[in-house]
């Protein structure tokens, strides 16, 4: 596996940076997410003024407004530790748009300096902790789906993979359409339910095709626009991010 970046030895403190989804509709992911960093003996920091990354703003076309909202985090990271945020597509918005949406302002060194220090939760546990894993679980099928911003922006594609590939009694199942949008992609979901939800049925059958018995993601975005189809479908296939697969695996 080829990192993306210089990766630094793994710190003694770190800041969490949580995401709007995790804190409204999935605070255990985050919480899990925590718990896999403090158990590999880093200090966690959560700056509590924290909100959202800026994303659907940014993503709308709605620019002035995203770095308004993205203006408001900078701030909250003066130290120099990584920044882990437990989804690619806060990451990359963190990592590739904070630079561009300050260039040439007074603000534009503190946007490049924080994106610099951004990692998702799956790259830092991967390329900075070097995480080994024991899996405690019973035998299971599971699906990995990446999200686009992590495959993408921030060429993350491997990493969930290599994690789960650890789990002993996890078959990691491939599924068909395993490159392919979810059809979540943040406020497009909003704006064209119909194709969303024709995006997200092909992803559903392809999981279930795979004979997925679970399904996990690092963007809790995708996790519930997939869980939430195969819910409507009253499929048996559950979903869940990966900090918290992995830590009830693990623990």
């Amino acid at each position: 596996m080829t990192p993306v970046k210089c990766y630094p030895s793994k710190p003694e403190k770190v800041y969490f940076f949580g995401t709007c989804l995790i804190d409204m509709f999935y605070p255990e992911a985050g919480l899990d997410g925590i718990r896999l960093l403090e158990r590999e003996g880093i200090e966690v920091i959560f700056p509590e003024d924290q909100t959202c990354c800026g994303q659907p703003a940014y993503t709308s076309g709605y620019h002035d407004e995203a770095r308004a909202v993205a203006a408001a985090q900078l701030g909250l990271f003066p130290e120099p530790w990584p920044i882990v945020v437990p989804s690619g597509s806060c990451g990359g918005m963190m990592r590739t748009h904070f630079p561009q949406l300050f260039a040439g302002s007074d603000r534009e060194d503190e946007a490049g300096d924080v994106a610099s220090r951004v990692f998702e939760l799956t790259e830092f546990l991967v390329h900075v902790c070097h995480l080994t894993l024991e899996d405690r679980g019973q035998p299971e099928r599971v699906a990995m789906h990446t999200s686009c911003s992590a495959r993408r922006e921030m060429g993350l594609a491997e990493t969930g993979p290599a994690l789960l590939g650890q789990l002993g009694e996890v078959e990691l199942v491939e599924q068909a359409r395993s490159a392919e949008c979810c059809g979540f992609g943040g406020t497009f979901a909003v704006r064209h339910p119909e194709v969303s939800a024709a995006m997200v049925d092909d992803k559903t059958q392809a999981i279930e095709a795979a004979g997925a018995e679970h399904f996990v993601t690092s963007d809790c975005g995708c996790l519930m626009n997939i869980a939430g189809r195969f819910e409507h479908q009253k499929a048996s296939v559950k979903g869940e991010h990966i900090a918290s697969y992995l830590w009830r695996r693990t623990s």
